[in-house]
């Protein structure tokens, strides 16, 4: 985990509802007690919010399409295609009242986004701006920053934006601002993705098929962070004692200690699919800004004592969610 903080650029992708902002959040706060100042990116949706979950996560109900200080080394900002073609035309033409007239035409606004590709070249140029600001003496403003990713299929057009534009526009200051943010996207010493699933079929199913779509747009993945895993209050003696006793009865329990097996079963069954490294995140029964703060925690505890490559018996939490089983008579 540590090595995947150590990039420039950090992408948190996985399918909606597996808790993705919720880590992203999570990954910012480990890395900025780490001593990083760090910025996280959302992407504004094509039909724009009144408010972002993540956003809330740090109190507020939305970020600005300007870098906002959330808490201490965190910072938050909206990638927004306005704000960055606005940039874009501001490199280009070098005029700001050029730039003005342009941003307040409707048919060229119109023109920009009823073109998905020259919409979403918005959002990626928008961060390619942030990731390169800095400091009035010359320093870099941000270490790190960590990017919420659309749903898969969004996440996967922006990772294979850049080869779509060049093979558009091959040539030009547009193929030339493209280039410069593919070799960042590119680089595996700059960037990297963390995959964020749930220990379910589905979701497992699904970061495969990321995995692979990442890779064929050549996306460095760092890992898969596997979210809201059920801690296991029972050594591999107990389990077989309870295999033993739960024989031909009708026991309270059963149906958490099967979600246990099938939450096993199916982190087994990703680790056997590749051949990236794999974190849990354990359950926590906080919520909003509280389950951000216990989520880093947990982050910042994979940092400092990385899992070991094969899971030990001793799995027991300290204050285990499965405590008893009684025969239901």
């Amino acid at each position: 985990m540590r090595e995947v903080l150590e990039k420039r650029l950090l992408l948190v992708a996985g399918k909606g509802g597996v808790g993705r902002s919720t880590v992203t959040a999570a990954i910012a706060l480990a890395a900025a007690r780490d001593g990083k100042r760090v910025l996280i990116v959302e992407f504004e949706e094509p039909t724009p919010q009144t408010r972002s979950p993540l956003a809330e996560l740090f109190g507020r109900s939305r970020f600005s399409p300007h870098p906002q200080r959330l808490s201490d080394g965190v910072y938050g900002v909206t990638a927004k295609p306005e704000r960055g073609t606005e940039l874009f035309l501001g490199a280009v033409f070098k005029t700001p009242r050029l730039v003005g007239l342009a941003m307040r035409s409707k048919a060229l606004l119109r023109f920009f986004h009823a073109t998905p590709s020259l919409h979403e070249m918005g959002l990626f140029y928008h961060v390619q701006t942030l990731e390169k600001m800095r400091n009035p003496d010359g320093s870099m403003r941000f270490d790190l920053l960590v990017i919420d990713m659309p749903a898969t299929g969004h996440a996967l057009a922006l990772a294979g934006l850049p080869a779509v534009l060049l093979r558009l526009i091959p040539r030009g200051p547009v193929a030339d601002a493209v280039t410069d943010g593919q070799k960042l996207l590119h680089d595996p010493q700059r960037t990297s993705t963390l995959v964020v699933t749930l220990p379910e079929t589905l979701p497992v199913s699904e970061s495969l098929e990321l995995i692979e779509g990442l890779s064929e747009s050549e996306v460095s993945v760092g890992g898969v962070l596997v979210n809201r895993v059920p801690g296991l209050p029972f050594s591999a003696d107990e389990m077989k004692a309870l295999e033993e006793l739960k024989a031909g009865r009708k026991l309270l329990g059963l149906r958490t200690l099967e979600r246990l097996s099938r939450a096993e079963s199916s982190i087994d069954r990703l680790q056997r699919a590749i051949t990236l490294p794999v974190f849990r995140l354990p359950e926590c029964p906080e919520t909003g800004q509280e389950l951000a703060d216990a989520v880093s925690i947990a982050i910042s505890n994979l940092v400092s004592h990385p899992p070991q490559s094969k899971v030990t018996d001793d799995r027991r939490p300290t204050e285990p969610d499965l405590v008893l089983f009684r025969e239901d008579r």
